[in-house]
């Protein structure tokens, strides 16, 4: 069942048309994973309808939320139990308004626009943007990728099962699941592993860590400086960060949400299904956090974590073969859904730019491009993981160093698109919701000037890392304060939402260039001024680090 469309769906996602082209595959019946909602049928009432309705709708939110939880999650929340116990998960409780901010305004860009988040950066802010923006996503997702992937060789290897041939069935897999030309063959799988991902449940309840240590964990902020020292801790905190507001997360869900032909009408629907997968996400990570924390205390390894497989080692240890088996199980999973996505996303965002045709209910013949992308992606990733003395650490290092590069220009257009009223019209941004993610820019920003500033120079300490803080905190002060002052003058109309569930963005071509103000033109410089010298900075001294490795 559906609601029925007073506004006809968009066709091709690349060229922002209103009327759908003849046989546009991405016009007709919503086919998800776990139901079928019909073109043009009436709006469900009653709650076994709109139960229905949900259910059809589930799978972006859900998809994009649990692909954070990957090989570097399992790393850095493994990480964060095993060296600080459960004193650090307080920080997946503010990260919840966070993730939820973030996504929700994507796929408010992905229902009402038609157009991937790639183009519409492309088509409102100009073509380096657009490029640049692709382009550092593709070697961050290739990046990403190998991580994946590295993952999939820690988990076989405590399985028992050879490396090459896992990594290369887990290869053939991934690609194969994304390439049948069925979006719901392909949502069903990714459903699935979604659900075995609360694997980690059952291990954590083997685990059995103290009630009351997660809750004072959970609800009392606190920072306590392990060997390494406080530097060590706040770099620790900002990884937590990185690995679960992720930049691939932006593209993927606005372009699958526009895959999946959800429009205006099932925004609620579609934010419910981000609210379960970030219910999900949460769960996982407190379990990660909790278990290794239990696992660990008192013991040698305590403050001296390794890798995942470490923590497979040391489950079998505590609570016996099975509960390390079902981690090692959970930890292949995680390493696949994670390369569905950030694929997927890499492949949407080239064929943004491209006008490639770029679709999961399209079949490799009609679409050849982006399933190359796709498939090239995970062929090369596998690849580099399989090569005798491949710098594999570095290449992990460069994963979040450039995640923290690309990360703030992400959100900054992110904020700036849906501040955009001919794009969005009446379902731009209210104030309350610039207000708060105004200030998630900001730490995001803070957080990846410190990132960058740890990856070139190792020895930072915590006097430099507050240092750091407190100046990117007043630059924040002095532009929140010019912004509100211009707002004050500008005294913008208020915003008409009426009638909004019928309301699409017009074509791109009617649209016209966005009026730029001085201000913005003088922060758009810096901000690529910035972006072009941490970018290369860090490419090069990972180069030079692998050299010398």
């Amino acid at each position: 069942m559906t609601f029925t469309e007073s506004a006809v769906p968009r066709g091709d996602v690349t060229a922002g048309r209103r009327d759908p082209a003849p046989g546009d595959i991405r016009t007709g019946d919503i086919r998800g994973a776990l139901g079928t909602i019909r073109h043009g049928e009436t709006a469900p009432s009653g709650l076994s309808a709109k139960f229905k309705t949900l259910l059809a709708i589930i799978g972006p939110g859900l998809i994009v939320m649990v692909g954070d939880n990957d090989a570097g999650a399992f790393a850095t929340y493994g990480q964060a139990g095993q060296n600080y116990g459960t004193a650090l998960l307080w920080t997946l409780l503010l990260l919840v308004p966070v993730l939820y901010v973030n996504q929700e305004m994507v796929l408010r860009l992905g229902a009402v626009t038609g157009v991937g988040h790639a183009r519409l950066i492309m088509e409102r802010f100009g073509r380096f943007w657009g490029a640049f923006s692709v382009a550092d996503l593709f070697i961050l997702n290739a990046l990403t990728l190998v991580t994946e992937f590295i993952g999939i060789t820690l988990a076989a290897g405590y399985l028992g099962l050879p490396k090459i041939p896992a990594v290369i069935l887990a290869g053939l897999v991934i690609m194969a699941a994304a390439s049948t030309g069925s979006f719901r063959r392909f949502e069903r799988i990714a459903v699935a592993l979604c659900g075995a991902s609360l694997l980690l449940v059952p291990v954590y309840v083997m685990a059995h860590p103290t009630a009351s240590q997660m809750a004072h964990g959970l609800l009392v902020p606190s920072l306590p400086a392990g060997s390494g020292g406080m530097a060590a801790l706040l770099l620790l905190v900002i990884g937590i960060v990185g690995t679960t507001v992720a930049p691939w997360q932006l593209f993927f869900q606005q372009s699958y949400v526009i895959d999946k032909r959800i429009t205006p009408r099932f925004v609620r629907y579609e934010k419910a299904d981000l609210w379960i997968g970030i219910a999900v996400v949460i769960i996982g990570a407190a379990a990660m956090m909790g278990l290794t924390a239990a696992v660990f205390a008192g013991t040698g390894g305590a403050g001296n974590f390794t890798d995942s497989a470490g923590i497979a080692h040391g489950l079998e240890a505590y609570a016996g073969r099975t509960a390390g088996a079902l981690f090692a199980v959970a930890l292949l999973d995680a390493c696949v859904i994670g390369a569905f996505a950030v694929s997927l996303s890499t492949a949407y965002a080239v064929g943004d730019v491209l006008s490639l045709n770029h679709s999961l209910h399209r079949g490799i013949r009609h679409a050849k491009g982006f399933y190359a992308v796709y498939a090239g992606l995970v062929a090369a990733a596998a690849t580099v993981v399989l090569v005798p003395g491949s710098p594999l650490g570095l290449l992990t290092e460069g994963v979040q160093a450039l995640a923290g590069v690309l990360l703030p220009s992400a959100s900054v257009f992110l904020l700036l698109l849906c501040n955009d009223r001919r794009i969005l019209g009446p379902w731009v941004n209210g104030r309350l919701t610039n207000l708060f993610t105004s200030a998630v820019v900001g730490v995001l920003v803070t957080l990846s000037v410190i990132l960058t500033v740890a990856v070139l120079f190792p020895g930072v300490t915590e006097a430099q890392i507050l240092m750091i803080m407190a100046m990117c905190g007043v630059a924040g002060a002095v532009s929140a304060g010019y912004i509100v002052a211009c707002r004050h003058r500008a005294a913008a109309e208020p915003v008409d939402r009426a009638g909004r569930e019928n309301w699409r963005m017009p074509p791109l071509a009617d649209l016209g260039g966005p009026a730029l103000s001085g201000a913005r033109r003088v922060g758009m410089s810096v901000l690529r001024l910035y972006l072009s010298l941490a970018t290369v900075l860090v490419i090069f001294k990972i180069v030079q680090m692998a050299l010398v490795h």
